[in-house]
């Protein structure tokens, strides 16, 4: 894999960091990232995340590992080339329209979506993804919409956290400033 690009965002609700990269090398794209921050409970969560994306951007499979208070958090989650979802090897249902994985405590994921888009100014689009609330360790589908406002700015939607924001995108597709949640350091 060869590293196209790298940020560090610092969690603006509460204490934390995250640092990804993004890689490339012939048949697929892959992030691979470190967050460390403190819960809305107080619990502090120290986490190892990859995705890895076909060269189209679908998500292949992703993994968590790491710790959230004193438990321990293992998990694997894959896709397979008809759209069924596993997590840890047993099957999740109803989720197969989903072609992306959000990992529910990270920023780093919203650039697949927005590269697999690739929206136009003024296009829009539903992207619901199979996501990962690493609290409870469940996968289930995260209803979201994306539409580009201009260079770098993208409406974004998530309905289930009644949430709704203009993003900062950098050119390699980062989200750079998520309002409220995350903001890349310089």
């Amino acid at each position: 894999m060869q590293t196209v690009a790298s940020i560090l965002w610092r969690r603006l609700d509460a204490p934390g960091h995250d640092a990804c990269r993004l890689e490339r090398n012939a048949s697929a794209w892959q992030l691979d990232g470190a967050a460390v921050f403190r819960t809305e409970g107080g619990r502090i969560a120290q986490l190892h995340y990859r995705v890895r994306c076909d060269l189209l951007w679908h998500t292949q499979w992703g993994t968590v590992r790491g710790w959230l208070g004193e438990s321990a958090i293992d998990l694997s989650i894959t896709r397979d080339a008809r759209g069924h979802w596993k997590l840890n090897d047993e099957a999740v249902s109803d989720m197969s329209h989903c072609v992306d994985l959000d990992l529910g405590f990270t920023p780093a994921t919203n650039l697949l979506q927005l590269r697999r888009l690739n929206l136009a100014t003024g296009e829009s689009a539903d992207a619901p993804a199979a996501w990962v609330d690493i609290e409870d360790g469940g996968l289930s589908e995260l209803m979201q919409r994306y539409e580009r406002r201009g260079e770098g700015t993208y409406a974004y939607e998530a309905k289930r956290f009644d949430y709704a924001e203009v993003l900062g995108v950098t050119a390699d597709g980062f989200v750079s400033d998520y309002p409220r949640l995350w903001r890349a350091e310089d």
